[in-house]
């Protein structure tokens, strides 16, 4: 499972999981809590005194599939909207908002699944997609967003110079050591 903010293309969280439970959908959607809940929360306050349809609250966009409207009902419900059962094609059927980010992001993933043909493990999955979140945000430059990262895009600055990657695993070995003392 993959959320991507539509105008950063951030990626916000990730879960590897065999079944879209909605005890994984609503760990899924904590990730998303932990990291953004006070932009969500303070977005809210500025607009609950407005009527219901005129609150510009952040809007979460799911396919049809239950467990994820059920966790965000239980996470988000009073604080943000949820478009539920947006098609692939959204923009091209004239609808505003759409999954087709992330849609882009899954068929990334299964590509280089295709390749790879095997993890493994679990674990390994799981190695695997958090490298993928990591380079997505902060090494690989996007068209839509001239060049920047996501992370960028997203006003995250953690000064990586040319060799993005390879700082940011300079940076972790740098911490984990200083951690170890």
């Amino acid at each position: 499972m993959n959320a991507i903010d539509s105008k950063t293309k951030y990626v916000l969280a990730h879960l590897f999981v065999e079944k879209r439970t909605i005890k994984k959908c609503v760990e899924f959607l904590g990730q998303i809590k932990i990291t953004c809940y006070e932009q969500i929360l303070a977005i809210y306050k500025k607009e609950k005194n407005k009527t219901k349809r005129k609150r510009k609250l952040i809007i979460f966009v799911c396919d049809k599939f239950a467990n994820y409207k059920n966790a965000f009902n239980k996470l988000f419900f009073y604080v943000a909207k949820l478009r539920f059962g947006v098609p692939i094609k959204a923009k091209k059927n004239g609808l505003k908002h759409n999954n087709n980010h992330i849609e882009r992001y899954n068929q990334d993933i299964k590509d280089r699944i295709k390749t790879m043909r095997d993890f493994g493990s679990s674990e390994g999955a799981g190695y695997f997609l958090n490298l993928k979140h990591i380079i997505h945000n902060f090494v690989n430059p996007h068209m839509q967003l001239k060049g920047k990262t996501p992370a960028e895009a997203a006003g995250i600055d953690l000064r990586l110079g040319r060799r993005k990657l390879l700082n940011i695993i300079k940076g972790y070995a740098k911490n984990k050591h200083h951690s170890l003392r």
